[in-house]
């Protein structure tokens, strides 16, 4: 009897090596811990951490979440401890994780995001790093970093040279042109884009006359946004060479699929988390069946196929196909 060889889903995202090509959302799944009662941590590639800043933040006032038809609203406001303390009381225990474990970097000057970077991708516990670039840039007039390729180029030079860990950039999609902010992005050094973060949005409690949200607004995520996220990866894959993680209201292994064919090469789950914790393995399986279903060798085998124009050439590198 010749027993097939289960489909490689194994990627690499500049020097990370994931063993499944998923990752959770920044602020979507804790530190892992919190959902290893019912997932295998050791079957999903790795856990994008809650961003952390500088200085300790309180975060936006309540209410912080609104349910929206196809998604959800958040306005968190970036609450967390500050690197200091989260160096000191929380990063050691990320050791133990059977996945990789990538910190999330967010700041409001450029000089937030290289002292943070700095220090967080110091500790052997982290095996990459995500630059959050999509938070407001109190330094340039409520601005924001995601959204103006100077600025995306100054904060990515700035953290590039603090670390030689897998620097990956997350892309807003409140933009004109996403793509010019990807090559900016790519030219300064970074190694893997997030596409996309949230989008903007507000809803509005019509009896009481007021915003739902204490912030007024939020972003917006979940599969509301997947088609938009699907062209913003589709658009940052012609553009440059390096891979992408895409990301955006992935609640199926189908939704997973139309973010490897418009070429990324790995996908983050993120809001899906909050209503099935079994998703991140129910899509790894259907990646599995998918690709043996075609006779494919390797997830890296889809990665760009429906995209005319896909620049990440080097992705079929011996492919015959």
């Amino acid at each position: 009897m010749v027993t097939r060889m289960q489909p490689d889903l194994s990627v690499r995202i500049g020097k990370l090596d994931l063993a499944y090509p998923t990752l959770m959302g920044s602020g979507c799944y804790g530190s892992g811990a919190e959902f290893e009662p019912f997932v295998d941590l050791a079957r999903i590639g790795g856990v994008v951490l809650k961003s952390v800043t500088r200085a300790p933040r309180l975060g936006n006032p309540t209410p912080r979440l609104v349910h929206t038809p196809a998604g959800m609203l958040n306005a968190i406001g970036l609450q967390n401890p500050g690197i200091a303390w989260y160096l000191a009381h929380d990063v050691a225990k990320f050791a133990s994780r059977p996945c990789k474990v990538i910190g999330s970097v967010a700041g409001f000057s450029v000089d937030d995001y290289a002292v943070v970077c700095e220090q967080l991708a110091a500790r052997d516990e982290i095996h990459a790093i995500e630059l959050n670039i999509s938070c407001p840039n109190v330094a340039s007039e409520g601005e924001t970093f995601a959204c103006d390729p100077r600025l995306t180029a100054r904060v990515v030079r700035a953290a590039r040279a603090t670390t030689g860990k897998t620097l990956i950039v997350k892309l807003s999609p409140n933009v004109t042109d996403i793509a010019a902010i990807a090559r900016e992005a790519e030219a300064a050094g970074a190694d893997a884009l997030a596409v996309v973060n949230t989008v903007r949005g507000m809803a509005i409690d019509v009896d009481a006359w007021h915003p739902r949200l204490g912030n007024v607004t939020g972003g917006l995520s979940g599969p509301a946004i997947r088609p938009i996220a699907v062209l913003a990866v589709y658009e940052v894959a012609r553009a440059v060479k390096i891979p992408i993680v895409g990301q955006g209201g992935i609640e199926t292994v189908t939704d997973a699929l139309e973010f490897f064919l418009a070429g990324a090469s790995a996908i983050s789950i993120g809001t899906a988390n909050f209503t099935d914790p079994r998703v991140p393995e129910t899509i790894v399986d259907g990646l599995s069946e998918y690709l043996a279903r075609r006779k494919l060798a390797s997830i890296r085998d889809i990665v760009g196929r429906a995209n005319l124009g896909f620049a990440n050439a080097y992705q079929f590198e011996g492919d015959e196909g």
